[in-house]
């Protein structure tokens, strides 16, 4: 009987792929956003709260 292969072992046997260009400007815009919106969300919630 076989047996399923670990996750372990699968993602050793995975190649290394570097990030496209363009993969890592929405890494970078998705993070710069997050960031962002929490800063205009901390400020819009002390303005509401006063």
């Amino acid at each position: 009987m076989e047996q399923d292969p670990k996750l372990s072992e699968e993602l050793k046997k995975i190649e290394y792929e570097p990030l496209l260009p363009i993969e890592k400007k929405l890494i970078t815009w998705s993070i710069i956003t997050g960031v962002v919106l929490i800063i205009v969300l901390y400020f819009v919630s002390r303005f509401i709260t006063e």
